[in-house]
């Protein structure tokens, strides 16, 4: 079996000695395609709202609830997928969804009434909730040592996200109407089915839950493809009580049959409560708490920041005179939409330059405060040019620190319950996508623009302090397998 005195490694450590080459680039570009989709998905709400109404006559409150259940539904998804990533294997996690977010996304396009595509858009969101297990997915195949750098490069998915619904909206809508935007947009997710066979599994995953043979293996393809090899030895997770060996002349012998399974009290988690109840242990109760606090925050700037993008103006004009403004074309609402996307780019390249230099707390509580800065001059009756400025520095600095916050969650939690935890705090963010535009947005529409900044800069403000408070930093640090390992590094 195993003899005395042979050297050890961490799932961590072998990744690190294999470095990041082919293969995660091609889990990179899977993931990040599943990203581009939700993105795609959730940005397609600004432009598609309007354009149902008018072909339905539809009442104000009737187009808010196409985004509202759209929130809604990703709010269910977020927690439901992050218990099946967890009990059943990150590729169940995202395999699932990506199927409702396909199928519904396209018959959303044929859609015969209203309730019809109601009911489709809520489906979507369900899946949309999905998205987060392929962070998770992705982050447990890179090294350590510039995790931070390649999550920014995944993050950078969703910006292409938003640029092609914009490019997407601004061509086909005023041609082809919202019926083939719809379908269209489903097509990133089409394509995440139709690759699914190809994914491996997460040899972190499968080596806390005991199958180490099947780890070995995705392991020795990683080094194959990389063109490294696989560090001799025994391959160590938290929770096995029996390291078993990862060289290749012992691997064989393992067989997953006779593997222990070291999470099999999970296989009785009714709904997911115990892995619930761990993310509220003495251990992991305080960054659980500020996690959500912090999602939900980054949410409620950022979504609510793009649709205010898009209100400033008209309700500005609408307050300083007695009359209705006249509406915009629709040709000059989505090269609004497109041009304002590019914001995100500065935000992405800021996390990437500081991530894994200056750590995830500082950056992140940082770009909150910048955030702020920004905002406050918006009190004040401003130059329309200025006002852009301003909202576009608001923008990055919000596109940086919720990139951020995606990086940080999964590392904070132990392998167990990552899908679970960062798919609750992923749902809490969903509340902010819900309450802003009906709060936020809406004291905008009643001229009330100087409350709106004020809460704007209120939350993203209480979000940087919690951020603070983060009780540990995990740049550069490994990721942990149980709850025992948090307090080390």
């Amino acid at each position: 079996m195993m003899g005395d005195g042979a050297p050890s490694n961490t799932i961590d450590e072998a990744l690190t000695a294999m470095g990041f080459g082919k293969f995660q680039l091609l889990v990179l570009t899977y993931a990040g395609l599943g990203w581009t989709a939700e993105a795609m998905e959730v940005m397609i709400l600004s432009v598609v709202g309007p354009a149902v109404q008018s072909a339905w006559s539809l009442s104000p409150q009737q187009e808010n609830s196409l985004t509202s259940v759209v929130f809604a539904g990703t709010l269910i998804g977020a927690y439901a997928w992050g218990i099946v990533s967890d009990k059943h294997g990150r590729r169940k996690g995202f395999l699932i969804p990506s199927l409702i977010t396909a199928t519904a996304g396209l018959l959303s396009a044929f859609s015969p009434s209203f309730i019809f595509l109601i009911f489709f858009r809520f489906m979507v969101g369900i899946g949309l909730g999905g998205g987060h297990v392929l962070a998770s997915w992705f982050l447990e195949f890179v090294p350590a040592p510039n995790r931070g750098t390649w999550m920014v490069v995944f993050s950078t998915f969703w910006t292409l996200g938003t640029i092609m619904e914009a490019s997407l909206a601004w061509l086909i809508m005023p041609r082809l109407g919202w019926r083939w935007l719809l379908a269209l947009s489903s097509l990133p997710s089409i394509l995440l089915l139709l690759f699914y066979s190809m994914t491996p599994e997460s040899p972190r995953y499968l080596c806390s839950n005991g199958r180490s043979a099947d780890a070995v293996i995705i392991l020795e393809k990683i080094a194959k493809m990389n063109g490294t090899t696989l560090p001799p030895g025994i391959i160590i997770s938290d929770i096995q009580t029996d390291p078993q060996r990862i060289d290749t002349e012992e691997s064989s012998l393992l067989s997953p049959e006779n593997e222990g399974g070291p999470t099999k009290a999970m296989n009785n988690d009714f709904g997911g409560i115990s892995s619930f109840l761990m993310l509220l242990s003495a251990k992991l109760a305080r960054p659980t708490l500020l996690l959500w606090i912090v999602f939900f925050g980054n949410a409620f700037s950022y979504y609510g920041l793009v649709l205010l993008t898009s209100e400033w103006n008209s309700g500005r004009s609408k307050c300083n005179s007695d009359s209705l403004q006249s509406e915009k074309t629709n040709d000059v609402s989505y090269r609004d939409v497109f041009v304002a996307s590019f914001a995100e780019l500065p935000g992405l390249l800021l996390s990437a330059a500081a991530v894994d230099k200056i750590g995830r707390k500082i950056s992140m509580s940082a770009m909150l405060f910048v955030y702020c800065i920004f905002l406050l001059p918006l009190v004040f009756h401003l130059p329309e040019g200025l006002i852009t400025v301003l909202l576009f520095g608001a923008r990055t600095c919000i596109m940086g620190s919720f990139t951020i916050i995606y990086i940080y969650a999964p590392e904070i939690y132990p392998t167990s319950v990552r899908s679970t935890g960062v798919g609750i705090a992923s749902a809490v963010s969903r509340i902010g996508g819900i309450v802003c535009p009906l709060v936020a947005v809406g004291l905008v529409h009643y001229c009330q623009q100087t409350e709106a900044v004020l809460l704007f800069v209120m939350v993203a403000f209480v979000s940087g302090i919690c951020v603070i408070l983060f009780p540990v930093e995990t740049m550069g640090r490994e990721l942990v397998d149980n709850e025992s390992e948090l307090n080390k590094n």
